[in-house]
């Protein structure tokens, strides 16, 4: 990212659903969510209900803002190793890390 913080996302399976999670470098959890997958043409879709996600404490008013009443991430597959997460308003590109 531009501050030179990356943000890290995880996408796994945890009890029987999706859970999407960003967490900024050196800044903390920005946000956390259950939801559901479902294909968007010749993208993914992450669905959520405002329910299901939790801010966390380094969460700014925007995030906030569009995330706070539930929301959807679409996924789209750019290249080999590269995947495109956007939702209104953000986008990023990101590329797997190892543990």
């Amino acid at each position: 990212m531009a501050d030179g913080k990356p943000l890290l996302v995880s996408i796994l399976e945890k009890d029987g659903s999706i859970f999407v999670e960003f967490i900024k470098t050196g800044q903390g959890l920005w946000a956390q969510s259950a939801g559901v997958i479902c294909s968007a043409g010749a993208d993914m879709e992450i669905r959520f209900a405002a329910g299901q996600i939790r801010m966390g404490p380094a969460a700014n008013w925007a995030l906030r803002l569009a995330l706070g009443n539930g929301g959807k991430f679409t996924l789209t597959r750019l290249a080999s190793e590269q995947l495109r997460i956007a939702t209104t308003g953000w986008s990023g590109t990101f590329s797997p890390r190892t543990r």
